[in-house]
């Protein structure tokens, strides 16, 4: 990564893609935060340098953003925070910890961030501002959609399709072949044997739906 990087956030996903970004040996100019009490503070030795419109200080060609906001309790927040900045012309730099494992004909989109321990099998996609989260396991021609977060310890058998702005749980299994729709949400825990239609969120061993 040539460029110097810029992230947005300063919580907890953010502590954990600086230490990814500097396994990677990327220079980080410092990170952003809405909260004025943070401004001055540093995570992992980063320092907190100003609020979100402080990325104006940087020519868009010469920086790249690092969207740091997680999913949990925020995804509608990361989702705008990676469209509003791709408007404006700024772009999202992808982030592989190190000790993630992916196969070389993986495709992976803008801003997406693999964290540590992950596995990606060959002939996955995936697609913009999604997060594989810390070990999880994507097996073979899976497709993974925009903005969907595919959480710590997850397992997807392979040629699973999961819909853009989803989120599947910690430790969730999803066996072979599996569809989930558009803004699903699989519980943690949850084993997903049959296909989940758009906006559902399901749960339990096997999964059933819990909410429409």
């Amino acid at each position: 990564m040539s460029d110097p990087v810029l992230i947005i956030g300063a919580g907890g996903h953010a502590k954990v893609l600086v230490e990814a970004l500097l396994a990677e040996g990327a220079l980080i100019a410092g990170m952003l935060d809405a909260d004025p009490a943070r401004l001055g503070d540093s995570v992992l030795g980063v320092p907190v340098i100003g609020d979100d419109n402080t990325a104006e200080d940087f020519p868009r060609d010469a920086v790249r953003l690092v969207n740091g906001i997680g999913s949990i309790g925020l995804p509608e927040m990361r989702r705008s925070i990676f469209e509003r900045f791709s408007a404006r012309g700024y772009r999202f730099a992808t982030v592989v910890h190190p000790s993630a494992v992916v196969a070389s004909d993986v495709e992976l989109g803008a801003g997406a961030q693999i964290m540590a321990g992950a596995v990606l099998q060959p002939g996955c996609r995936i697609g913009d501002n999604v997060i594989i989260n810390t070990r999880a396991s994507v097996d073979h021609d899976c497709t993974i959609g925009d903005h969907t977060h595919i959480a710590p310890g997850v397992t997807l058998s392979g040629g699973v399709t999961v819909g853009s702005g989803c989120h599947v749980g910690t430790g969730a299994t999803v066996i072979q072949g599996v569809r989930i729709g558009d803004g699903s949400v699989i519980g943690a825990g949850a084993v997903v044997t049959k296909d989940v239609a758009a906006g559902l969120t399901v749960v339990g061993v096997p999964a059933k739906v819990v909410v429409r």
